[in-house]
């Protein structure tokens, strides 16, 4: 018997609902072999029983050779497929590799069955999921013991229950159109669930040696892909976005696995970044090079704009979709291709990504994922001859080291960097809205975000009112998972992130600030008491001297500072070093204009928090970084400007 076959069958009785999908098989016979199934494991491991007539969803064992268990389960397999007369598959490539619909195999009706729910039956080990993948050609003791070491666990029993489509669950790299699910070394790292601390899955870390590949990878694809009329790499593009759409809330649930933001504000960010990939589409075919006025009769003078190469993206956790989208969809409408290094934090999202690029037929290796040792990898990225541009989006210290490496090859780079927002109140200003908008932007994703309010500096005159506004719109926050309803504050990504949080509020109390609410980590059950949570916190008669005012706190906080003239509000505002965003609240027309003047700032709110959109240009100054995303002005970090003179030979009469 084929091998395929075996891991089909398996599929069909071990993920609920493969009964429906391989029709014609004997009840009894299933049921039997459930039964038998059951009792191959039944000697040292604990396993799952089925009511009669139900597929088993999950099957648990506590063995701690798994081997024995898994040649139980193919030989169980054999004569499953067998009696359910389940169709030859001997030319059929693996699920997951190209020429097949993503993690899947056909029964007879056509009707998919995903290889990742066979391997999330497979609970070989008391701490993790050991998914092993190839089952279904793995009939030798041997071959079983190796692919079980190299797969301590893939994902969770709590990730393959919320997302629908495990597709889109690879725990791997992308390199040339390869799912690379094991690194050179063999060596691994896990990414937790920040509101729980629990292990939600492990994936490779990646290396030099497999930077290198993804970027050659890149470098073969490029001419094709530059190649290509615009208007069909606008058509990949729209496929892309279409089909983001269609699986926002697998989405959705894995990003609030991975980074703990709630699902509102998870499919906030898929409405945001899907928006860029529509919004680049359309740019793709309005790249336009110029026809110069020659300053002599017989010369003719053109401005070409071309594709600036292979480009290297660096994105952080905080925002695991847009971030990505912002960079390769610009990188792609261009005629570029790409090499990405997700956050370690958050790769469940990046290779959600790249699945559902793969299904909306973008060439191999015009997008490439590496993740694991981010300093081997950054490395690479910025030292790398051929790799011609370089984004990033992460913190200052960061980016100087990129900066600095990327001038020994002379490449483009675009830096996106810290930000110490301030909100300046002025007395004319309409003090609930200003209120709502302080709430909405200093607390969003629990403060971890790089424009968030982070400085609010209140004219004394409507101190007192303003105060009252933003506790009292703070208290009604609801902190939990947030995948919950009703949810409005997830935790914090790391402990390192709710220590910080933690000593800026110790320190600005212990400077004579006065807590307005929250403070502390909320008493939350089990098994959030685990989590990063911080409560909301909001600070009076904050004070110049603390930390929060000098560094980004990058967390829940929000310190309230008093001022008495324009003046003086604008000099707070402008002390500091980075220069990202900034947001004002008044009525009156001219100091509007001289304060958005003044302010040292790439962006600027003018009674508005809400400022980011596809179509303006996104970016900072100072030690924010520089260049711009999103835009027109953002496509145009991927092009190179070519000038081409034509002399005509003779001079035209």
């Amino acid at each position: 018997m084929h091998p395929l076959r075996v891991g089909t069958a398996l599929s069909a009785v071990l993920t609920r609902g493969g009964a429906a999908c391989c029709r014609g098989a004997s009840t009894s016979g299933a049921a039997g072999l459930r039964n038998d199934i059951n009792k191959e494991l039944s000697s040292s491991a604990t396993a799952y029983h089925p009511a009669d007539g139900e597929c088993p969803s999950a099957l648990t064992t506590r063995r701690s050779d798994p081997t024995s268990s898994l040649l139980a389960l193919v030989e169980c397999g054999k004569r499953l497929s067998t009696q359910l007369d389940v169709p030859s598959a001997s030319h059929r490539p693996l699920a997951g590799h190209r020429g097949l619909s993503p993690s899947s195999v056909s029964c007879r009706n056509e009707r998919r069955l995903p290889l990742w729910s066979l391997r999330a039956t497979l609970l070989m080990s008391p701490s993790s999921v050991t998914m092993v993948r190839h089952l279904g050609t793995t009939t030798n003791l041997d071959e079983a013991a190796q692919a079980a070491g190299l797969n301590k666990v893939a994902v969770s029993a709590e990730v393959l229950s919320r997302v629908k489509d495990h597709g889109l669950l690879h725990t791997a790299g992308l390199i040339g159109g390869k799912w690379a699910d094991v690194a050179s070394d063999k060596s691994t790292f896990e990414v937790r669930n920040p509101a729980t601390g629990a292990v939600i899955a492990t994936m490779p870390r990646m290396r030099a040696d497999e930077t290198r590949a993804a970027i050659a990878a890149a470098h073969a694809v490029l001419p094709q892909w530059r190649a290509r009329p615009a208007r069909e790499r606008a058509a990949v593009l729209r496929k892309w976005h279409d089909l983001i759409q269609e699986h926002k809330a697998d989405i959705a649930a894995i990003m609030t696995l991975e980074c703990g933001k709630p699902t509102a504000e998870a499919l906030g960010e898929i409405a945001s970044g899907a928006a860029s990939v529509d919004w680049f589409a359309g740019e793709a075919v309005r790249v336009c090079g110029d026809v110069l006025e020659p300053p002599m009769r017989d010369r003719r003078m053109l401005v070409l704009k071309q594709p600036v190469g292979v480009v290297g993206a660096i994105t952080p956790w905080n925002f695991p979709m847009s971030m990505i989208t912002r960079k390769v969809a610009p990188a792609l409408a261009a005629g570029c291709t790409v090499v990405l290094k997700p956050a370690e934090l958050t790769p469940l999202t990046a290779v959600a990504l790249a699945e559902l690029a793969e299904r909306a037929e973008l060439p191999d290796g015009c997008l490439n994922i590496v993740m694991g040792d981010a300093a081997a990898i950054g490395h690479e990225l910025v030292s790398s001859d051929t790799v011609r541009k370089l984004g990033f989006t992460g913190s200052t210290a960061v980016g100087r080291l990129l900066a600095s490496g990327a001038g020994n090859t002379v490449k483009r780079i675009s830096l996106e960097l810290g930000g110490n927002a301030p909100v300046i109140v002025f007395e004319d200003a309409d003090v609930e809205l200003a209120a709502k908008g302080i709430v909405a932007s200093a607390l969003r994703n629990a403060g971890q975000t790089c424009i968030c309010a982070n400085r609010v500096f209140v004219h004394d005159k409507v101190y007192d009112k303003l105060a009252a506004a933003v506790t009292s719109l703070t208290a009604k926050l609801k902190v939990g998972d947030g995948s919950e309803t009703g949810v409005t504050i997830g935790p914090l990504i790391t402990p390192a992130a709710l220590e910080k949080v933690t000593g800026h509020v110790s320190d600005a109390v212990s400077k004579g600030g006065k807590l307005l609410f929250g403070g502390s980590k909320p008493e939350l059950p089990q098994p959030l008491a685990g989590g990063n949570f911080f409560a909301p916190t909001v600070i009076g008669e904050a004070t110049i001297d603390m930390r929060c005012f000098k560094e980004e706190t990058f967390g829940p906080l929000i310190p309230l500072f008093r001022f008495q003239s324009d003046e003086e509000a604008v000099l707070l505002a402008n002390t500091t070093e980075y220069g990202l965003a900034a947001y004002f609240y008044t009525r009156d027309l001219a100091r509007a204009w001289r304060v958005a003047e003044e302010l040292e700032f790439g962006m600027i709110g003018l009674n508005e928090v809400a400022i980011t959109s596809e179509v303006a240009p996104f970016g900072g100054v100072k030690a924010s970084g520089l260049g711009r995303e999103q835009s027109k002005y953002g496509l145009a970090e991927f092009l190179d400007i070519k000038y081409v003179c034509m002399g005509l030979g003779y001079s035209p009469t």
